[in-house]
């Protein structure tokens, strides 16, 4: 099979077209022909040996993705052969043209989505559900901030708000940005790259301050995240690049929290349930994956490239077949 590889961490630059053997499956694993492969930040952690995460050597980066599946463990019973899924933490890349897959980790894919559109499911939707519900346990009427909301977990994120009938602002980079966030049904958009855009909502007790500000860059903006939530506010922090500073008494003061949000954390029965949630509402159209723009698998270098950009719009993924 066709797989993209790197020999060992290093830049994007280094990744290669190869012919590799297709993986083999264990009486407990999925095989599945990919259709189309999500590009995620974290993928481009893995391959350059960043933040901590590891990989092993060749690696094909990927870990989401969408496809048929066209073997099963012998072990192996709720799915089909031929059956459309969609997965996320696969065993061997989804950046080939087969990957294997876990059970706990490989979900039906809604009939109403792509491959494409099943490439951005499980990662960014996957963490957008958790951040607002599991961790931040937000709840109808609450005033949300998707702060950095162009991406694809924050495009995810604003769906699932407005979905459950929450006060959504959004902020963007990039008039483009911008218009996008209005097309997704946000009516407050706020522009993070201009001075003191926090300002309205920072003065303690101010009725206007937020329930939950959802992060994605924290080493950036947390200091000011904090001074406008509203009391008892939840800042969860998706995204994060370096250190800040903070001031302990803003939480205080306010009675507020913040949280961490980290997929590899989540249980797989709890994955299993978000799955579920989040299938009806992909069948009626609540929530739509926007794909941004979809690469050849031989481009996989510059989508890691693209993916850590300023001014996302949406969610990159790599046409397999």
């Amino acid at each position: 099979m066709k797989a993209m590889q790197i020999k060992a961490y290093g830049p994007a630059s280094d990744l290669s077209l190869v012919e590799a053997n297709t993986p083999s499956i264990n009486s407990d694993q999925i095989l599945v022909k990919v259709g189309a492969a999500g590009v995620n930040p974290v993928d481009t952690y893995i391959r350059s040996g960043a933040n901590n995460y590891k990989a092993t050597f060749p690696h094909t980066p990927g870990s989401d993705g969408a496809g048929t599946i066209v073997e099963l463990g012998e072990n192996v019973t709720g799915f089909d052969v031929g059956q459309r899924v969609y997965f996320s933490r696969n065993l061997t890349g989804s950046s080939a043209e087969f990957a294997t897959c876990a059970t706990t980790h490989t979900y039906p894919l809604a009939d109403a989505l792509s491959f494409e559109e099943g490439a951005c499911v499980g990662v960014p939707y996957t963490t957008a559900h958790r951040a607002l519900f599991g961790r931040a346990h937000a709840k109808t009427g609450d005033k949300v901030l998707v702060h950095g909301a162009t991406g694809a977990v924050g495009i995810a994120t604003i769906q699932l708000a407005l979905a459950a009938g929450m006060d959504v602002v959004a902020s963007a980079g990039t008039p483009e940005g911008a218009e996008l966030l209005r097309n997704q049904g946000v009516d407050t958009v706020i522009m993070h790259n201009e001075t003191d855009h926090l300002a309205p909502y920072q003065t303690l007790g101010n009725a206007d301050g937020f329930d939950i500000i959802i992060e994605m860059l924290a080493n950036h903006n947390l200091d000011q995240d904090l001074k406008a939530l509203a009391f008892g506010g939840c800042v969860a922090v998706i995204g994060n690049r370096g250190t800040v500073e903070i001031n302990p008494r803003d939480l205080m003061s306010r009675d507020a929290s913040i949280v961490g949000v980290a997929l590899a954390n989540v249980k797989p029965s709890e994955l299993a349930l978000i799955a579920k949630a989040l299938r009806p509402l992909f069948e009626k159209g609540v929530l739509k994956p926007v794909v941004r723009h979809a690469y050849a698998l031989t481009e996989l270098p510059q989508a890691h490239e693209d993916v850590m950009k300023s001014g996302a719009l949406g969610n990159l993924v790599i046409r397999i077949a």
